[in-house]
Parts: C-alpha cells; structure tokens; sequence
C-alpha cells in the first residue's frame, strides 16, 4: 500500500483534519502534478504525515502551497499531541532526504510544528486570515460591521438585490473570468481546476456557489466556498465592476454568514495579507487570527534565483 492509500485510510479518522489537508482536497488542487505524503509512524501506527506539492525545474525539486490551498504542512494525531517534537524530528528527516533545493508550507493557526520548525532551522513567518467565530445571532453580528458595511448592506436590500445556490461552476468561471477580464487582468486559475474541485466537493458535499443578482437575473456577485468540520471558507469571491457600487458585496458576505450558521461552522475569510483586502475583511467584525508559513532554502542558487525574481516582480508593479 502506497503512502498516501495509508494517509487516505488515516486521514478518515482525523475529525478535525482542515479541508485543505484531506486526500480528496490533494487530488483535486494537484490534478496533474506530483503529490506525495512523509508518513511518522509509531508503534506500528500513523502518528503524524506531511503531505506535500512536489514541483521540479531545472534539475531542482521544491515544495509549494497548492492553488487555492491556505494551509498544509505536518499533521499530528490529536492523542499523540505530546509526541509533536519527536514526529516532528522524523518528518524533517524524510523531508531533508527528498533532496529539496526549496521548502515552503503554511500551518494551520493551532498547530504546534512552526515553533519546533522554527528552532530546526527553518524561517517561521506570521501570517493573517480573518474570522468570525459565533455565528449564532446574525444580526449580532451585523451590529459589528462598519457603519460603511451596514450602509452597503441596506443598499442591497434597498435594491431588491437577492442570494441564490444555483450557478454551475461552469457559469461561475465565465463570470469571474469575465469581471477580470473588464479590470484588465488575468483569471488565476484554470476552467478545468476548477471543475475538478468542484466536482469533488461535491461529490462529499463540502462546496456551495453562492450568487448576488437583481431582479433580472443579473449577477453582481458570487462566491466559491468550502467547508470542512469547523470552518466555512470564503475561497474564491468574485464582482462586476459595474455593478460595484450596488452593494452586492456586502450581500454577498452576509449570505455565506448565513450558510455558515446553518451548518454550524464558524466563518474564515481566507487571507488576506494585502493591506486593503484586509481592510476590507476587518470591516465585517471579524478577528484577525494567526498562521504561519514555514520556509527553508536548501540550495543557495534556488535562494537567489527567487531573490531575483522578486525583485522582477517587484518592479512590475509600479
């Protein structure tokens, strides 16, 4: 049996395992790519795995975030949590020998590897999502959005702007990639990764497309989102420039609220670290909430490599 047919059976088991680290999560982000799992075993069972996006160019091997994926890394089970150093140590010595020229995972904000990964050698950085925990009185909630957010919200509702489930992913594309396309930019994914994802998450029931449209029919808004035992993701939102001004979006935020709420899970915004989308975010009463992204360079060409190309892109933007 391979390493990840040993994952899938042990990850079955793990109740609170994050969507973004299940097999099926893995199969679909990583739909023509490498995906492997470090298996830490102890007394004759899986204590701990770390599964992970194998990239190679250039001759060098590296691992990365998966599209779409805000956290990963090593996974511990939750009897063995005091075991997490000693299964830490095993996993970093399987990783060390996949003879890597890059690292770089992020962890989820309860996870008690980036301190030990830390004091190993690798470069441990804060990273911000944004959530609402208690979802249980919604117009609590509201009260806590910015007066800004309550104004749009009321605009919305003013407008006879309604919620609807029943956009395809298909259609979903079309719409994103078009309000992309009227900003002049490009979509970052492909159609076929999403129907792939979609089509997984629903399959287990875990995904919702949710739309903002007027009477006409037309959509202001929609948002892809997923959810696994605890939290509900607000993965990928998407808006008509034109339609900016309509108030769809706060809408929009509400009704996934809402979905959250009826399945008993919190609310996670998904990022972000740009200062104006965090903003934004900040303005719908959610709390600020830590995770870290964990990286090593092995290969000092690859460092520099990346330093340039930072740069590069650092350039473009102004």
């Amino acid at each position: 049996m391979s390493n990840k047919e040993r994952y899938t059976e042990w990850a079955a088991g793990q109740s609170d395992l994050p969507i973004f680290l299940q097999p099926w999560w893995l199969e679909a982000v990583c739909a023509g790519k490498h995906w492997d799992v470090l298996l830490c075993e102890r007394d004759g069972e899986i204590a701990g795995a770390m599964p992970y996006l194998y990239r190679k160019r250039l001759r060098m091997r590296y691992v990365l975030m998966p599209q779409q994926t805000q956290l990963g890394g090593m996974w511990v089970d939750r009897a063995r949590l005091d075991e997490a150093e000693s299964i830490c140590s095993d996993l970093v010595a399987q990783l060390d020998a996949l003879g890597l020229s890059y690292y770089y995972q992020q962890y989820a904000p309860y996870s008690p590897f980036p301190n030990i990964l830390s004091s190993k050698g690798f470069t441990v950085r804060e990273r911000v999502t944004y959530r609402v925990e208690d979802l249980s009185d919604l117009d609590e909630v509201v009260r806590h959005f910015s007066k800004n957010k309550r104004r749009q919200l009321q605009k919305a509702q003013n407008a006879g702007l309604l919620a609807a489930h029943d956009m395809s992913a298909e259609a979903f594309y079309r719409f994103h990639a078009r309000c992309m396309w009227e900003q002049g930019k490009d979509i970052s994914y492909s159609r076929e990764f999403l129907l792939v994802l979609e089509r997984k998450a629903a399959r287990l029931g875990q995904c919702r497309i949710v739309t903002i449209q007027d009477a006409q029919g037309e959509v202001h808004a929609a948002a892809f989102l997923v959810w696994d035992s605890r939290l509900l993701y607000y993965l990928i939102p998407c808006f008509s420039p034109k339609h900016k001004d309509s108030g769809a979006g706060a809408l929009l935020v509400l009704e996934a609220m809402r979905l959250a709420r009826e399945l008993n899970r919190s609310f996670d915004f998904e990022g972000s670290m740009r200062p104006g989308i965090a903003n934004h975010y900040r303005q719908f009463g959610s709390a600020p909430t830590l995770y870290y992204s964990v990286e090593k360079y092995y290969n000092r060409l690859f460092h520099i490599m990346a330093f340039i190309n930072r740069i590069r892109n650092l350039r473009y933007r102004f």
